[in-house]
């Protein structure tokens, strides 16, 4: 006779301990951002690094703006997908510093589908597309850089200059900005 509850017993124990399959089962944030990876479809001006393979949560989006402003500049992002993902929007940071009205000194970034109007049907690509819009069109009406955004709506000449300044490596006021052409 088969003992049923001792069955169900070692099952549960076995699920809870990962020891079922050898390996601890994927969380829902790992099984989604696989199937958003997947599906990825990067533009030929963006490229993702993986420094840790094994972690998807974790990983750099290079963009190269080929047209607009940022022309031939290179622009690297931190990507960090928490435990709450697809629920809660990825936290993505530039690492490089940038005279850019949507991205402040530090590295924060300002794209809408980053905060409040992130749902859960959005994937990577979508933050990926959005990322590279905004190399293509600064908005300067929800700005992180304010003195970038007045800038550019008030002076485009001026704004321009700054921008290639900044992407040569110079200071730009008093910011001292790395050469970030390719």
């Amino acid at each position: 006779m088969i003992k049923l509850f001792s069955l169900k017993q070692q099952k549960k124990n076995d699920e809870a301990s990962g020891a079922s399959s050898g390996r601890r089962k994927a969380s829902a944030a790992q099984l989604r951002i696989t199937k958003d990876l997947n599906e990825l479809q990067l533009p030929p001006t963006c490229s993702t690094i993986f420094p840790d393979p094994n972690d998807l949560l974790n990983f750099k989006l290079i963009i190269a703006p080929d047209e607009g402003f940022y022309k031939n500049g290179k622009f690297t992002f931190t990507f960090k997908v928490g435990q709450g993902y697809p629920h809660d929007a990825p936290k993505v940071k530039c690492e490089t510093m940038v005279y850019h009205p949507n991205i402040d000194l530090e590295g924060n970034v300002c794209l809408n589908i980053l905060r409040e109007d992130w749902k859960p049907v959005l994937t990577i690509n979508s933050v990926i597309y959005g990322l590279q819009y905004l190399f293509l069109e600064p908005n300067p009406d929800d700005p992180l850089n304010k003195e970038a955004a007045e800038m550019l709506t008030k002076n485009r000449r001026a704004f321009e200059q700054n921008v290639y300044k900044s992407m040569r490596g110079g200071y730009v006021g008093s910011t001292y900005f790395e050469r970030c052409l390719k």
